[in-house]
């Protein structure tokens, strides 16, 4: 969650009105600190590669200025700029409190014949997507170096104090620099959000449980169940292993063994284990093998939870992964959303599940 002031937040639990500000950068550079934005949307969703991306429609002209970029250092060109937005929630008597959104790299802009721009961005870690290695990467001395060595300078990390940093084994990464990101974080165990500001933060890998503080509550709620459910992919047990410095196997294993949950070991859902198998060559030791295992397992029963809808009105300072309780009383983890940033643009549409009781 974006932290808000006490006064913001009062407003947000009720109507209110906010604002919506669009900067385009390039290199360090301001092209331009309001962009004419008619509207805009931003979607977000955790279990992408990708996390946001944001829709925006520009007047084509403005006051004799085209918004149909033709140059390299236009705002609205894709060529390294950077959209920057601040959302300000009206407190009243000419007060606004802005805070930064997000930051989003621009991946296209057209105009089909109307009066409008269409422009289209992803989140930072678009920059790290596309950068696929053009070599093979071998990366030497910690973890944290190999993170750094994938995405700096496109991304500034920050590490929380709170990680343990180990030597690394001899490996290779062949080709996809952002799931080598991800191997690496999976075998740590560590977790990554990007800030609002573009900053790459890592941290430990956080579990679900019933241990946790909503952040609030999502006002003028409309619920709809859906979705489906299915046994593909579900598992009782994941199996991570790896290989010790000697060469030797090692590996550990994680069960399900939450008396409330669908998928437990030995439950109806399966007497037998239903093993998920995880290999890293990151890991060289057991207790590793342990943590990777306890870790991919509650990410994967995370799943398990049916996902329903909620359509409210918009809350700009929520993000996915921030428990929030509903209208009628129950508290479920954002997985995904989109939220308009212009007014008249319709409510915020969440995808939830319910929170670990």
């Amino acid at each position: 969650m974006i932290t808000l002031s006490d006064a913001a937040a009062a407003v947000v639990a009720g109507s209110y009105r906010y604002h919506c500000r669009v900067e385009s950068w390039r290199a360090g550079s301001l092209l331009h600190a309001d962009v004419p934005v008619v509207t805009a949307t931003e979607t977000f969703d955790r279990s992408m590669r990708v996390a946001a991306r944001l829709e925006l429609a520009v007047p084509k002209t403005v006051d004799g200025y085209s918004w149909l970029p033709e140059g390299d250092d236009h705002p609205l060109a894709p060529w390294g700029q950077r959209l920057r937005v601040s959302l300000g929630v009206d407190l009243g008597r000419q007060r606004v409190e802005w805070f930064t959104r997000g930051t989003f790299v621009i991946l296209d802009a057209e105009s089909d014949g109307d009066d409008t721009v269409t422009v289209s961005a992803g989140g930072m870690l678009t920059l790290i997507e596309e950068a696929r290695l053009v070599s093979p990467y071998q990366p030497t001395g910690t973890l944290k170096s190999a993170i750094r060595g994938l995405v700096e300078p496109a991304l500034t990390v920050l590490f929380d104090p709170a990680l343990t940093d180990r030597a690394l084994p001899t490996l290779q990464f062949e080709e996809d620099r952002l799931q080598a990101l991800w191997d690496v974080l999976d075998a740590w165990p560590a977790d990554a959000r990007v800030t609002p500001e573009g900053v790459l933060e890592i941290f430990p890998a956080e579990e679900e449980t019933s241990d946790y503080t909503p952040v609030g509550t999502v006002a003028g709620v409309t619920v709809s169940r859906g979705g489906s459910a299915s046994r593909e992919d579900a598992t009782s047990a994941v199996v991570a292993r790896g290989s010790a410095a000697d060469g030797a196997q090692v590996q550990s294993a994680w069960f399900d063994l939450d008396p409330g949950s669908p998928t437990r070991y030995g439950g109806p859902f399966n007497p037998l284990p239903v093993p998920y198998y995880y290999f890293s060559p990151l890991l060289t030791t057991v207790p590793q093998c342990r943590d990777a295992a306890r870790t991919i397992g509650f990410r994967r029963k995370r799943n398990t939870r049916r996902p329903f809808r909620v359509d409210c009105t918009p809350q700009p300072h929520l993000q996915a992964g921030d428990v929030v309780t509903t209208r009628d009383g129950r508290n479920v983890v954002i997985e995904a959303g989109t939220l308009p940033y212009r007014p008249g643009q319709g409510a915020m549409q969440l995808t939830v599940r319910e929170a670990p009781a």
